[in-house]
């Protein structure tokens, strides 16, 4: 098949032309991308894929699969060109010593080329291509696409291969000595950084003793254009997590990317790419030029250099810009976040601003360490955010902590708590495993015995000393891992669970809120922080952990229960049935939520919250309702005396066609049933006593008769 695009003769192969790069034209439109996360990875993956969904066609995806992203139509690359090439006099600074150059004094325009004042390095803002020029005998000019942070870039024309769009990224001032470096180190190792998230670059050439970078011609809009206002925080990570697998593979390859930003990542028809390769550092190569953008740039950067952290650094500004209006983001607020409690979005998504937090802490070691990591928290945040606004939305299995253990419906509980997963790749992680099939009397001895104490091993023990009721001991060994690392935060979740286990839940909530802070897009440290409060009698503090957890993955049915109790001693009967509401029909816990939702709607004491509507809703609840025959007629007997306490308050008679367990809403029917529910709990009675009890019950609300 042969390209469609405009002027390209390329031969479509694998679904991309093998000129130009792009896919074919979509004859019937392009459709949303929604970025896909491997299952057992901590890295989002951008996939390709085809610009057009057809029937069993993989469809590229922005967003770990929940969020569709507003595509970006085909543009032709001749349209993008600028009429008038010129830089605005107040983006006119020195290469060199970022002084102001060039600028316009007085009403009259400023000097095009000159020297700087402060530093005297010599400028140019004029472009030394026009349309027409042909470039090292191969690449023909189109014009200006814009001027960037290390010069203009052109359009060009590829005449030895097939005339494909390529770009030609010209320097600032060829004078410039660190610009000139940047540009030679690009032509050493940027051409063998193969990554679909990256700009490929295909040559160097020389024009009139000036240096050209010569790469693919990314179509699309940068996320500074696509960004006229806020966007949706969804919409913003599903961004983000579109483009963090390419700086994670330029790390892993010993590249800094230094300049992330607004600017430098374009959205294509089907996926994200890095442009403006030009600041890349090299990690074995200490001594390179640095190149950055105030706003973005983390602060250390001038006294220690560039880093892992540093680049993830600029990835939070980013997402920070993507999402709110930060009018000092370049001075008051050049290195730090405005007050969550200032920014709507920050009080709505707590998670959201942590992470921001997290990603833009002062300390790079505060920092998230790796590309990796932060992808994984911030798809945690993204569930958090879709599970918000839709309801049904997917769970996400966590790489951090075990599932949700099944909940105790009657009381909160910190044995019911995930457990941490171990890491894999520890060294003892095999002798860990082996544990499972230990009796338990030897599990601590093992622990305490093994040749190899690595950390896996140590929080192992300490767990198991906290099983075992020996706090103290479990307090030594993780206080022994903390002073090895302050950063490990699992040490600090087992302190949480210690303090449980010790009936202390007051001290158990700044470790646990230290846990949320470290990784703020995993769920067990907020349902841990409602454990916390609840079992501290804190009710209103734990509710909206609780809501938080149950709402995004509706397999915590420990939050679920949780959030009902809280609603419950709050006074709030309706909030408690939504909670029971959110256990799936699939959890084992499902017939205990059913049980707990007709008890809330029908009170053995009084009239149900909601009146006849509340006895209907109950009613077919117990219809469906798989118990014993002992549990069903308990239930039946409860919501036959509500009924009964219902119609003592009611003026006129309720509608006759309202049957509750089988009864017609009336008084004579009512206790005709509610009689034979408490015979039948007598014949199930387990003792004499109780069987008398339930027997003077039923003659006492039996209908009253005159024969």
């Amino acid at each position: 098949m042969t390209c469609t695009q405009p002027g390209c003769t390329g031969q479509i192969a694998d679904g991309y032309c093998d000129v130009c790069g792009m896919a074919p034209k979509s004859t019937t439109g392009p459709v949303s991308l929604t970025v896909a996360r491997t299952v057992g990875s901590t890295t989002a993956r951008a996939r390709r894929g085809s610009t057009t969904r057809t029937a069993g066609s993989r469809r590229s995806q922005l967003g770990a699969g929940l969020v569709d992203v507003p595509p970006v139509p085909y543009r032709d690359p001749s349209t993008a060109v600028m009429a008038t090439p010129e830089v605005a006099s107040k983006r006119r600074f020195c290469a060199r010593c970022g002084e102001p150059v060039g600028r316009s004094r007085e009403g009259k325009p400023g000097r095009d080329e000159g020297f700087c004042r402060k530093c005297g390095a010599a400028f140019s803002f004029k472009p030394k291509l026009v349309a027409g020029d042909v470039v090292a005998d191969q690449y023909e000019v189109v014009g200006c696409l814009a001027h960037g942070g290390m010069g203009w870039i052109y359009l060009a024309r590829d005449r030895n291969v097939s005339d494909r769009w390529v770009v030609l990224k010209g320097l600032l001032n060829t004078g410039d000595d660190d610009a000139m470096a940047a540009a030679l180190a690009e032509r050493r190792f940027l051409a063998e950084v193969e990554h679909p998230n990256i700009v490929k670059i295909f040559n160097f050439v020389q024009h009139e003793r000036s240096g050209y970078i010569v790469m693919e011609y990314v179509g699309g809009r940068s996320l500074k254009e696509l960004r006229t206002a806020p966007i949706a925080p969804d919409e913003a990570i599903a961004y983000i997590l579109g483009v963090l697998p390419a700086l994670g593979h330029l790390h892993r390859s010993g590249l800094l990317f230094c300049d992330f930003k607004l600017d430098n990542v374009i959205r294509t028809q089907d996926s994200l790419k890095l442009i403006d390769l030009g600041g890349v550092y090299r990690t074995d190569d200490p001594g390179g030029a640095v190149f950055g953008t105030a706003g973005y740039q983390a602060p250390e950067i001038a006294a220690m250099g560039p880093s892992v952290p540093s680049d993830l650094y600029t990835v939070g500004r980013t997402l920070m810009l993507l999402c709110i209006d930060l009018k000092g983001y370049q001075s008051s607020h050049a290195h730090s976040l405005p007050g969550a409690a200032d920014v709507p979005l920050f009080t709505e998504f707590d998670s959201l601003y942590r992470v921001l937090e997290k990603a833009t802490a002062p300390d790079p070691d505060d920092r998230f360490q790796t590309a990796d990591e932060m992808a994984d928290q911030l798809v945690g945040v993204l569930h958090e955010i879709v599970a918000a606004r839709e309801a049904g939305a997917p769970s996400r299995p966590s790489t951090l902590f075990s599932a949700d253990l099944r909940a105790r419906p009657d009381r909160p509980d910190h044995a019911r708590l995930p457990v941490l997963r171990v890491d894999g790749s520890d060294s003892a992680s095999g002798f860990l495993a082996t544990l499972a099939t230990t009796l338990e009397a030897d599990v601590v001895r093992l622990l305490r015995d093994s040749s190899d104490q690595t950390v896996e091993v140590r929080l192992r023990l300490a767990k198991e000393l906290i099983d075992a009721g020996d706090g103290d001991e479990a307090d030594g060994v993780l206080a022994a891992i903390i002073a090895n690392d302050a950063w490990e935060w699992r040490a600090a979740w087992l302190r949480g669970v210690g303090e449980l286990a010790r009936g202390r839940p007051e001290r158990a909530v700044a470790p646990f809120h230290e846990v949320y802070l470290a990784v703020p897009g995993e769920l067990a440290p907020k349902l841990a922080l409602g454990v916390a409060y609840e079992s501290a009698g804190d009710h209103a503090a734990a509710r909206p952990w609780y809501d938080i957890v149950s709402r995004t993955d509706p397999g915590y049915t420990n939050a679920a229960f949780g959030l009902a109790r809280c609603c419950l001693a709050l006074g709030d009967r309706v909030g408690a049935v939504d909670a029971y509401g959110r256990v799936e029909e699939r959890s084992s816990t499902y017939t205990d939520a059913r049980v707990a939702t007709i008890r809330c709607l029908a009170d053995e004491h009084g009239p149900p919250p909601g009146g006849a509507a509340d006895l209907i809703r109950a009613d077919a609840i117990l219809r469906e309702l798989d118990v014993d025959a002992r549990q069903h007629a308990i239930l039946e007997a409860r919501l036959l005396i509500s009924a009964l306490a219902y119609l003592d308050e009611q003026d006129a008679p309720p509608d006759p066609g309202v049957l509750v367990a089988g009864h017609a809403l009336e008084d004579h029917d009512l206790r005709i049933g509610l009689e034979a529910a408490y015979r039948t709990l007598a014949r199930l009675a387990s003792s004499a006593p109780e069987r008398i009890e339930l027997v003077d019950a039923a003659n006492h609300v039996r209908p009253r008769t005159w024969t």
